[in-house]
């Protein structure tokens, strides 16, 4: 497919982006119930607001979902997107969503005509979103659905929403006490369970299923790849910006001050925090009450509404680093990569000092207590040392000594942020897992984006390649020529890989073969508009190196 005629096809489906009803409504037999979708102008076929769960309300409520995989009724109306979990109303690209805590539903895009005997492979979504925002609906797929049809290799694919924040990531002692950690990777878990047994009757194939999904989304398939049984789901996985790590994985005690504060703001709950039982306190305020409340709580906290670990036989038993070197995870086959300047989103302008820097190092370092002065400045030091005051060597990378009317410490920091929590831990997740002899493949995204100053080419610029569409208000491509040429080869890249484990299938467009990520070549792809090519895994070594040989340090 010519440059040229995958431009064509994207403005199409730009201009049929939200699905539509038309005179011949799909559907799909689930059990005994006909679920309705409806057909866009596009010709994808979209199916919405499928409950893979009871609603997580009353007592349900900060409880391990209730699985569901069959409708009520002799019909069920797909024809719309299902509610969003609820989330604060500040939060990016909430606008325009239907919030309601009846929200663990899921939705389906499939290339027109398809017949349930179709057995297509299966691409199933998880949005990212700081376990504290996102929702399926913020994430139409019909130009990629499409796309896979017109390379020859159709494809299905599938999102769902999981609880966020206080209602999906409650910590504490309380939630380690009552098995109530965790329930947002609880629900994600009986999303794909209701994929493995219904989605045939879309045309699915139930053992050809791919999960991908960017930031908190790669995270979360990072933590279940640890003890979740994921291989009874999926066959291959997509890290976008996210391995096990990124998130800081700590204990449930460690976040007993924010559950605190965060009950401290509930007036009818506030003396609970240390009675053990302010579960059931909770589950008679209002949503609104406590989604204001963990909005607030959460507000410049170090610790967020992020898994934790959970112990013997939980989700994550133990340090992601630890249980990784030892060879216990799923052997799933995957692609991880991260963008070039992830950190850029995350420092504050505030770090515009020496000693400010050395306070966002220390925030970094959950895994060394205040009590260890000693342990935590020289750690601090080393940091320091790594990553020298020299703006040619901090983040946007390849920027020179522009500040962007920043401090230079701001530059050291964006470039420890990306290496802490993003680049260190994919280099030493794809490492891991090839020396094990798992099929991986890694990859860096640097495609240029339009006027994006001190953010550089930043966390998830690369999704609008991946659905084909430009999504993002804070950057954008940095011409409609360079998007044409580079987002069909991503999608190509990674509808290939879903339909046969293999980003290199020959369909599609033209392009690099990308080569498997193994002990003796460690390469990654990069993906750049005028020069996607394999380049080696040796960039800043030394300082990834030490991030990831004092893993527990940073709470990887």
């Amino acid at each position: 497919m010519t440059p040229t005629a995958w431009l064509f096809l994207l403005c199409i489906s730009v201009l049929g982006r939200n699905p539509q009803a038309s005179s011949t409504s799909p559907t799909a037999q689930i059990g005994k119930t006909l679920a309705i979708g409806t057909t866009g102008p596009d010709t994808v076929e979209f199916f919405g607001g499928i409950p893979f769960a009871q609603p997580p309300i009353g007592n349900l409520r900060f409880r391990a979902p209730v699985p569901r995989t069959t409708l009520d009724g002799s019909t069920f109306n797909a024809t719309t997107w299902g509610a969003s979990c609820p989330q604060g109303a500040n939060n990016p690209g909430v606008s325009g969503l239907v919030l309601s805590e009846d929200c663990l539903n899921l939705n389906i895009f499939r290339p027109a005509g398809t017949k349930p005997d179709a057995k297509l492979p299966v691409m199933v979504w998880i949005y990212g979103g700081d376990f504290r925002f996102g929702a399926g609906a913020m994430y139409n797929a019909s130009t990629v659905v499409n796309y896979s049809v017109a390379r020859g290799s159709p494809i299905i694919y599938v999102n769902f929403n999981y609880r966020l924040a206080a209602l999906g990531f409650p910590t504490g002692l309380e939630a380690g006490t009552k098995h109530a950690l965790n329930l947002g990777l609880r629900d994600q878990i009986a999303a794909l369970s209701w994929v493995r047994t219904n989605i045939h009757a879309f045309g699915g194939h139930s053992e050809k299923v791919t999960l991908f999904g960017e930031s908190a989304g790669a995270m979360s398939i990072a933590d279940l790849f640890l003890n979740s049984g994921l291989e009874k789901y999926i066959r291959g996985a997509i890290f976008e910006s996210g391995t096990m790590g990124s998130n800081r994985l700590l204990l449930p005690s460690d976040g007993q001050d924010l559950w605190t504060l965060f009950l401290s703001l509930i007036p009818q709950c506030a003396n609970t925090s240390t009675t053990d039982d302010s579960f059931e306190c909770l589950r008679n305020v209002s949503v609104d009450e406590i989604v204001s409340a963990q909005e607030a709580a959460v507000a410049g906290a170090v610790i967020g509404w992020t898994p934790v670990i959970d112990g013997p036989g939980g989700f994550i038993p133990e340090l992601a680093s630890k249980l990784v070197a030892e060879g216990k995870f799923s052997r799933i086959p995957f692609i991880a990569g991260t963008n070039l300047d992830e950190g850029t989103l995350f420092v504050d302008p505030s770090v515009n000092s020496t000693s400010a820097l050395r306070t966002y190092i220390a925030s970094q370092l959950p895994g060394i207590p205040l009590s260890e002065p000693v342990q935590l400045n020289s750690t601090i030091d080393r940091m320091l040392q790594l990553y020298p005051d020299v703006p040619a060597l901090g983040s946007p990378f390849g920027t020179g000594n522009d500040t962007f009317e920043l401090s230079a410490e701001w530059k050291r920091a964006a470039a420890i942020s990306c290496d802490v929590n993003f680049a260190a831990v994919r280099r030493g997740w794809t490492q891991a897992a090839s020396r094990y002899g798992l099929k991986t493949y890694g990859y860096l995204f640097t495609d240029p984006q339009l006027n994006s100053g001190f953010l550089g080419i930043p966390h998830a610029s690369e999704l609008q390649y991946v659905y084909g569409v430009p999504v993002l208000a804070f950057v954008s491509p940095a011409s409609p020529e360079a998007f044409a040429a580079l987002s069909p080869v991503m999608m190509d890249y990674w509808i290939s890989f879903a339909a046969t484990l293999d980003p290199n299938d020959g369909k599609g467009v033209e392009r690099a073969t990308w080569a498997q990520y193994t002990p003796p070549q460690q390469a990654l792809i990069q993906l750049q508009a005028d020069n996607v090519t394999m380049i080696v895994d040796d960039f800043r070594v030394e300082q990834m190196a030490f991030i990831n040989g004092h893993s527990a340090a940073f709470g990887h």
